[in-house]
């Protein structure tokens, strides 16, 4: 797939092999971003859990025909292959191995007879770059089992398992729905890790610029104003997305799930809160920036201009008794020199106590 690069430093994808080809033929669109495609089994129950490291399509079936809750994670998406004989095993609709193999999806859910689709967008902040890169996700919620795609093996939802292992909370002795709810709530909870530390990162540019304002902070505002153009265009459909669960009639979510889910709408909201108030932040540093710039200017001119008044009567003085006639009688003066250099030096400092009992200085 061929990419270009914005000016901005995210990766733009071109979808021109799309283009004519059926709906709902799948064909990656991203990057590249493991070499080998790996499947992950959690099949558990309340009282028995069973992990699968390196599992293979005769896995998936084994614990699909299962009564037991079973969690199957593909990392890697770039094998179109892989990702439709497993959507045919578990018969997904073409449109949604399509969606699954976008990495550049917009967040969204779809209802479907046997399972659920969510497309998700996960946040990963970047210390060494204080910027934040996306991953995509999707989630398939089926009876008794919730399938999950990520671009690349990460730890992200590594806590999820530990809860699984260590039978935390009530995701063991819930169904498949609530493990679903778990994921997303955990993709979620990784927005507010990256809005605080970008929002720790806006905090020091705000400081550097009331300080030591020059032109790298400039170049570093319109950086992260398009972060948070980005971080808008990912939490937005969030909200609908989760609202529309919470919403759905679909016989796969239980009634009990409903307030987790009206909570986790509610973190959506925060989030959105976050990113317009960062928003409105960087606009008033931008008008800060271009404030402190014009006030040392200001400062520039006026010590400029202080100085150019100073010396404009000496310059006067001087001009007079530098004209060449012969009729002056302080030339002939003994002391006019000096004189001259007294009354000089008077005018300079009584200007500059004027102009320091004015504030001027």
């Amino acid at each position: 797939m061929k990419k270009i690069k914005r000016s901005k430093g995210r990766e733009v994808f071109r979808r021109g092999k799309k283009a004519g080809l059926p709906p709902g033929t799948p064909v990656f669109v991203g990057e590249r971003k493991q070499d080998v495609v790996r499947i992950s089994i959690m099949n558990y129950s309340s009282e028995h859990i069973e992990e699968i490291h390196s599992a293979s399509l005769d896995d998936c079936v084994r614990v699909k025909e299962s009564s037991n809750i079973a969690w199957i994670n593909v990392n890697g998406i770039h094998d179109v292959n892989a990702i439709q004989t497993l959507a045919n095993l578990f018969g997904l609709h073409p449109l949604t191995t399509e969606d699954i193999s976008n990495t550049s999806q917009r967040p969204k859910v779809e209802e479907f007879d046997n399972y659920i689709f969510f497309a998700l967008k996960m946040l990963v902040y970047d210390e060494e770059t204080n910027s934040i890169g996306n991953e995509n996700i999707s989630v398939i919620l089926g009876e008794n089992h919730v399938i999950s795609f990520q671009e690349r093996d990460d730890d992200m939802l590594d806590p999820v398992r530990d809860r699984i292992r260590s039978r935390k909370g009530m995701i063991r002795s819930e169904g498949a729905d609530y493990l679903a709810y778990t994921i997303m709530d955990g993709v979620v909870d990784e927005y507010f890790v990256a809005l605080e530390k970008l929002g720790d990162h806006i905090e020091q540019i705000d400081d550097e610029i009331l300080t030591a304002p020059n032109a790298t902070h400039m170049k570093e505002l319109h950086r992260l104003k398009r972060e948070i153009v980005f971080l808008r265009k990912a939490v937005w459909p969030l909200r609908e997305e989760i609202s529309a669960i919470e919403k759905s009639g679909s016989r796969l979510i239980d009634d009990s799930i409903k307030p987790f889910l009206r909570d986790l709408y509610d973190h959506t909201i925060q989030i959105i809160d976050i990113v317009e108030t960062y928003r409105d932040i960087m606009g008033g540093m931008h008008d800060t920036f271009l404030s402190s710039i014009s006030n040392r200017m200001n400062e520039v001119m006026k010590v400029l201009t202080i100085i150019g008044t100073i010396f404009i009567p000496l310059t006067f003085i001087a001009g007079i008794y530098g004209m060449n006639f012969e009729n002056m009688p302080e030339l002939k003066w003994a002391w006019g020199y000096f004189g001259l250099l007294g009354i000089m030096a008077a005018l300079g400092l009584t200007m500059l106590c004027i102009f320091k009992k004015r504030k001027w200085l």
